[in-house]
């Protein structure tokens, strides 16, 4: 079996939790570091899947590998390959794949509650957890408009456009499930000033930085188990 490659763009947005989970699941995976400056490959062909991880750049910034992710998201697509994406991620693949990617009214940052679907796709996708609030962690100051043909499974209160699934395959996520207590720990090291500054603010989207480090272990841990219903649905398009 081909090995699920993983885009890694940045220190604080490493996959987290998702490596584990694919592997849990019973396939290889690839780390493809373009935080080391590793290339990203021509093409999706040597690869069952594709999982793009988050970052503090946008998707419109002038970066030489943001054209070739696109690019490769695109071929992906026309083979057939599921593509995954976690907030930096996910804008990637909305808009390589006919979307597009906007400055948000706010930023969302920290400890939010998502509001999954209740429908059959969502049921599909969700298991267990459909129908119901599942808290996740954010941070993000854009957010994407979904591909055409794309259908949500998920929302949130300040943002709406949080979980898409496009052609029964490709999962598209605002925000960051696949933390563990050291990247909560890192994000808020490197970038806590940004949480405080819009908590001060009074910007609702943005959760108690008193608050942010907390219970860490056993929220990440419900994320993970949430992660991983996805990612069970997911890989089953992976060839």
């Amino acid at each position: 079996m081909k090995p699920i490659a993983v885009f890694q763009h940045t220190e604080v947005g490493a996959p987290g939790t998702v490596v584990p989970i694919l592997l849990s699941l019973g396939h290889t995976v690839r780390v493809i570091r373009i935080v080391d400056g590793e290339p990203v490959p021509e093409s999706a062909t040597d690869f069952s899947g594709l999982v793009f991880m988050g970052g503090y750049m946008g998707v419109h910034d002038d970066l030489p590998w943001i054209p070739r992710e696109l690019a490769l998201i695109r071929d992906a697509d026309a083979r057939g390959l599921p593509v995954a994406g976690h907030c930096l991620g996910s804008q990637l693949v909305a808009l390589a794949l006919g979307g597009s990617v906007a400055r948000h009214a706010a930023p969302e940052i920290g400890w939010q509650p998502l509001q999954t679907g209740s429908d059959a796709l969502a049921l599909d996708w969700w298991g267990e957890f459909a129908a119901r609030e599942v808290q996740t962690f954010q941070w993000h100051g854009d957010t994407f408009q979904p591909p055409p043909g794309a259908r949500q499974i998920a929302r949130s209160e300040y943002c709406a456009n949080q979980a898409f699934v496009l052609r029964d395959r490709h999962l598209l996520l605002q925000s960051h499930l696949e933390m563990t207590p050291a990247l909560v720990e890192l994000s808020l090291e490197r970038n806590g000033e940004q949480l405080r500054r819009q908590f001060a603010a009074g910007n609702p989207a943005v959760s108690d930085p008193a608050d942010a480090l907390s219970d860490l272990e056993l929220r990440t841990a419900r994320m993970t188990t949430v992660l991983t219903r996805l990612y069970a649905r997911w890989v089953r398009g992976c060839a």
